[in-house]
């Protein structure tokens, strides 16, 4: 049974508390977008497949010719507000309301509240996940765990809330427009903006965004129309939507400045979203067996290509009057003070690292590791500053394409590929059970950082590597070792907890995904069939 409602069907079941955020008028707007923008978002995406069949014919990633006046101009985005330029630490997590409050209250300066990465898209998480917002937009947040029975409430200075939708890549199959899915990021974003754009303003702040996937700044222009028709549809001024863009795609990097460019009204900073780029290195390179990844626990910070991609950022950001984030520590609190001390030390020196660089703040999974960044960039800032603006990096030599593409250094073993088994495993079976966030061995595990195991499967398979032990990779080692983690992570969970959950789809889809002729470009298009 289906609900008809401003012009679209709603597969998903409603609830009375649904209709305060599908109203009539917030349904219509969204449909009216959808028709507009719908079929230039097609295209877009028609176009990342082109500029992608070229380099899996053997080309390489490099700067645009036909931009060059962009990169060389002299321009800068619009003014930060007040409540933008102190990011030094930010949360992210999903929009879950034990998640929204915990998230608000932590000593940290913005909560980037998920509908992507950490949300699986279940027609309950997305519809309730806008509800949370509002609720805590409102100031009138409050949840009881049925299970501890503790209650939670939100204080009295919450920290900045920034909502991150879906990529351009994903539909929301459970609201249609003629008979076809909207775009996910449509719907998280107007319905967001629609509900809370006046309180928002209220509260001295203003409807901000993180803008996630993007690839080519054509894409960049298409969110910037898709603002502009926003705000002129409540009557606010151009430029009042303030967007962070994360660059976490390779092609991406090679157009940051453009990319500022074409939202240069709304743009307030660039955010290095390392995983999520990590895995993009791998599928953008896919085919160039000189270009493969080791380990996946081996490819941090240092590596020189992810290295570049970080004071590139930096110097193309500060450059433009825009700010520069630093990427997540995925890292949680360890079970022993011991392992803790070790954790929070590892934090520190990634964070110093981002901070030396010039970055203006960072990501933390967990409150835990707030205090550890805090301390970190508010030591880096000069004295009365709330950020790192003036870091210009000028005596930088030109960032040339090589370095972006310098192939990391690293092993590649079996151990490797049993991590990776387990870990992508144990993410899909969780996501497909509707939880998008996870923690597996000690680290918070996203689509992205899962992405990363499945890739460097498939492409190890695809290129053969040879494992450090002798081992070529090959299908049937990866399937042969793949039975034997499965019994492992058997045993760590139970029989109970194997039994309950999703386990045998998620083997499937995984052995799909890394055995596949074609690359799958996102685990979550065919996981999101499944739920």
């Amino acid at each position: 049974m289906s609900t008809i409602r401003g012009g679209l069907e709603f597969k998903g079941a409603l609830s009375p508390q649904d209709d305060e955020i599908l109203t009539e008028a917030n349904c219509a707007f969204l449909a009216e977008l959808a028709d507009e923008f719908t079929p230039r978002r097609d295209e877009l995406l028609k176009a990342r497949e082109a500029w992608q069949a070229k380099i899996d014919a053997g080309a390489l990633p490099d700067f645009c010719s036909n931009s060059a006046k962009v990169r060389d101009g002299d321009w800068r985005v619009g003014a930060l507000p007040a409540d933008l330029l102190d990011r030094r630490v930010e949360i992210t997590g999903p929009v879950t309301r034990k998640m929204v409050i915990n998230a608000l209250n932590a000593d940290v300066k913005v909560f980037m509240a998920d509908f992507e990465d950490a949300l699986a898209p279940t027609w309950r998480n997305v519809i309730e996940g806008q509800a949370n917002l509002r609720d805590a937009v409102n100031r009138d947040i409050n949840f009881k765990d049925p299970n501890s029975g503790k209650s939670y409430a939100l204080g009295d200075d919450p920290a900045v809330l920034i909502a991150r939708v879906r990529g351009l890549h994903l539909n929301e199959k459970h609201v249609l427009r003629n008979g076809k899915p909207i775009p996910g990021c449509l719907m998280d974003f107007v319905l967001y903006f629609l509900i809370n754009h006046e309180r928002l303003s209220a509260n001295g702040s203003g409807p901000y965004f993180y803008v996630p996937k993007l690839e080519h700044y054509e894409e960049a222009r298409w969110w910037n129309d898709v603002f502009v028709k926003a705000q002129t549809h409540v009557g606010l001024p151009v430029g009042t939507i303030k967007a962070t863009m994360l660059i976490e795609t390779l092609p991406a990097v090679f157009e940051m400045d453009e990319i500022l460019f074409e939202l240069k009204d709304h743009a307030a900073a660039l955010n290095c979203g390392r995983w999520d780029y990590i895995f993009s290195y791998i599928k953008t390179l896919k085919n160039h067996a000189d270009r493969m990844l080791p380990d996946r626990h081996t490819v941090g910070m240092d590596k020189p290509f992810l290295d570049a991609y970080s004071k590139f950022l930096v110097r193309t950001c500060h450059r433009r009057g825009a700010l520069a984030m630093g990427g997540m520590s995925a890292f949680l609190p360890a079970k022993t003070p011991e392992e803790d001390a070790i954790n929070k030390e590892k934090v520190r020196a990634d964070k110093q690292r981002e901070a030396d660089n010039g970055h203006d703040g960072s990501w933390v999974a967990h409150p835990a590791l707030a205090e550890v960044v805090n301390e970190v960039y508010s030591n880096a800032f000069a004295s009365g500053k709330t950020n790192q603006l003036s870091v210009m990096r000028d005596d930088d030599a030109p960032v040339m394409a090589a370095q972006l593409l310098a192939t990391p250094e690293g092993p590649f073993t079996e151990e490797g590929l049993r991590n990776n088994i387990r870990v992508a495993l144990q993410y899909i079976e969780a996501w497909l059970g509707g939880l998008g966030a996870v923690a597996i061995y000690g680290l918070m595990e996203d689509a992205a950082t899962a992405e990363i195991s499945r890739s460097s499967i498939w492409q190890w398979i695809k290129n053969g590597a040879v494992l450090s032990n002798g081992k070529k990779m090959t299908t049937e080692l990866f399937r042969t070792t793949m039975a034997e983690e499965i019994e492992v992570v058997k045993s760590e969970l139970g029989a109970e907890r194997w039994d309950s959950g999703h386990f045998d789809e998620a083997i499937s889809l995984l052995d799909t995904l890394c055995v596949s002729d074609g690359f799958d470009a996102f685990l979550t298009l065919e996981a999101y069939r499944k739920i």
